[in-house]
Parts: C-alpha cells; structure tokens; sequence
C-alpha cells in the first residue's frame, strides 16, 4: 500500500505550476531495455562508444543505422504504462502551461499517452535528421520490411537514409557521447525547473549531468521537490517527498487521490 501524506497532497493541490522529470525507470516498465541494457543478442560483442558516437556513425553508419533501427522496433512494440497514461491525464486536467514533462528518455511513450508538452533533454529516437546540414528528415525513416529478427540476423547491416537537400546520411536524432544538449531545451528545463511550485522526479537516477542539476535548481528556488523511484538516488538530498515504488504504482494513485477532489485543476 502507498502512503501519501497529507501534507505532500496539499501541496500539489496548491500548485500552480508542476514539472514531472522522467528517466529510464518509467519506460522500463513498460518493457523498454535501458541503454546498455539494450546490447544483448549480436549487440552484446559492442561496446557503446562503438554505437553511439559521431564518430562511431561516420565510420560504419550502417552499423550505427541498424542498431537504432533495432531499439525503434523494440520502443514500438513496447505500449505507454500506467505511469505514462496518469501523467498524460494530469497534463489534460490542468493544461500544458501548468504541467510540463522534462524527460531524459529518447522514447515516444510520453506523447503516445497523450502528452501535450514534452521536452526531450536526449533527444528522440523518432527525430532523425541529416548528419551533414542538419535538416530534418521529415520522410518516415522506419523499414517496415525490417523486422527485429531479420535486423538482429543480418549483421546489423542498414545503410541510413540519404537526405534529399545535400544526400548526406541521415542520423539518429539522439545526443551521443561527445555531444551536447541542445541549448534551447536545456535552457528551458532550467527555467521550468526554477519556475515551478512543485517538481516530481520519476525514475530517474540523478546521476546523468546536465540533467541531474535539474531536481537542485527546483529546489534552491523553492519548489517542494518529490521523489518516486522504488530505489535510494542523490535526490534524496533535495527531495521532500520520497515515495519509494515504481512510477506505475504511484503516479496513477496519486492522480486519482487528487482528481477526485471536484475543485482540483480550477
């Protein structure tokens, strides 16, 4: 049974401005591997800086190209949870404007509940774009005649597709090691973050920096910080609220405590 103090749910009802911070937690649970977690197979004999770099990319982008083409079918077949569906129906309770998703994931989960408004510090594994100008690929850049098992099977071998401006290759629009983040969103995770009433970290491990300042400004600002993940995390430090079980336990429990409530959301 979780418990939730009265005092956290006053709170969050007082709140005129919420941002949910979400990490690879949340998506685990609905099936999504973590980055490394996603070398198994064939991907075992790899190393990430081998699959995951610009430089790795320019050397073999059908290699680079087949791997992330691997982890699209993987996150396509994986369904949002709980915990993604709860937080969409918050965002639709309350507005965009007064409850933001700041998200360390490259998956589309998030959007796919339903969410209105999600700021994507990694990037997303849906948003490639051209390596050599940097324009968006806007075509669909799946390969439907692909399936996970053909891709695991072949070598791993698919060449990108070409931009049609300049017919350089087209990347995954992900940040790789040695690159980083895009400006405008980190700038605006900041302001969000020292801009709200109350900030909810969900399972994430406050460790990954630039990101990991996140759950820090939110709280030298005064926002009432909060905490789910079934695990202890350098949040801690900082959080006020820390409720340990998964995001699919909790935040579906807190919702409903708090949108039953006929006057929350006015």
């Amino acid at each position: 049974m979780i418990d939730i103090d009265a005092s956290t749910l006053e709170q969050l009802r007082a709140a005129k401005r919420i941002v949910f911070f979400s990490g690879a937690g949340i998506s685990a649970e609905s099936g999504v591997p973590t980055f490394r977690d996603d070398l198994t197979g064939l991907w075992a004999q790899y190393d990430p800086m081998e699959l995951a770099t610009l430089e790795a990319f320019n050397r073999q982008p059908d290699l680079v190209w087949g791997w992330y083409e691997w982890r699209r079918q993987r996150v396509r077949s994986a369904q949002p949870n709980d915990a993604h569906i709860a937080l969409a129906q918050w965002q639709e309770l309350l507005g965009p404007e007064r409850l933001l998703c700041i998200t360390q994931n490259v998956d589309d989960l998030h959007e796919r509940a339903g969410c209105q408004q999600v700021l994507h510090l990694h990037g997303n594994l849906f948003a490639s774009f051209c390596a050599q100008c940097h324009l968006p690929y806007a075509a669909d850049d799946s390969h439907p005649d692909h399936s996970i098992e053909q891709i695991a099977e072949a070598g791993q071998l698919i060449m990108p597709p070409q931009c049609s401006s300049c017919q350089g290759l087209i990347r995954p629009g992900v940040v790789w090691f040695g690159e980083s983040l895009d400006s405008q969103i980190l700038q605006e995770s900041f302001e969000h973050s020292a801009d709200c009433d109350v900030f909810i970290a969900i399972g994430t491990s406050g460790v990954v920096q630039p990101a990991a300042t996140l759950p820090n400004i939110a709280a030298e600002s005064g926002a009432y910080v909060m905490q789910i993940n079934p695990q202890e995390t350098p949040i801690d430090m900082v959080a006020q609220c820390n409720i340990r079980a998964s995001a699919a336990q909790a935040l579906p429990i807190l919702f409903e405590q708090l949108s039953g409530d006929a006057a929350y959301g006015l």
